[in-house]
């Protein structure tokens, strides 16, 4: 990151990470490990408690019996109250992936506001772990848009686009 930003190549105040599934799980620890590297994330349908999912997830083949310090260093979820950068959660409600249920997003998010966190939770109704229908793409594309434009961009956001700190201007309460 240091080279591209001394090349003139990169602004650090505008990088940004992202990922789907494991990259998800990834984006959340690179969030909470280095945010001084990044202005803002984004996790679609990520598994960041691996306490739930207990008999191995990738290539750890141990149980979370066996190696319970493991589990509990590799989960974001555990360091809830690290995050100070903005994270996006979007899900699938109907994502029956092993290990990435929606329980997964839903109780991250909640440690994340419970730690005064910045971080907003889309759930996409009637969407599994890919997500197929048009409406759900193309909100996605609109959240990550207005999520990246806001946190790491120019602030060039749809007037529309309530979050948790712009609802009283807007008038409207949100599930941020």
């Amino acid at each position: 990151m240091q080279e591209l930003v001394a090349k003139g190549v990169t602004d650090p105040a505008r990088v940004s990470v992202g990922g789907h599934s494991y990259g998800a799980f990834m984006a959340a620890n690179l969030l909470a490990h280095c945010p001084q590297l990044f202005a803002a994330a984004i996790a679609r349908s990520g598994a960041y408690n691996r306490t739930l999912t207990p008999f191995g997830f990738q290539s750890e083949e141990r149980t979370l019996w066996q190696a319970p310090e493991t589990y509990s260093k590799m989960s974001p979820f555990m360091m809830a109250d690290r995050f100070s950068k903005p994270l996006l959660l979007i899900h699938g409600e109907e994502d029956n992936n092993t290990g990435t249920f929606p329980l997964q997003s839903e109780r991250f998010f909640q440690a994340l506001k419970g730690h005064g966190a910045p971080a907003r939770l889309v759930l996409l109704p009637h969407e599994g772990h890919g997500y197929r229908a048009r409406e759900s793409v193309l909100h996605t594309l609109y959240e990550q848009d207005q999520w990246l434009e806001k946190y790491a961009g120019h602030g060039r956001t749809d007037p529309d686009y309530i979050t948790n700190d712009n609802a009283d201007e807007q008038g409207s309460s949100t599930s941020e």
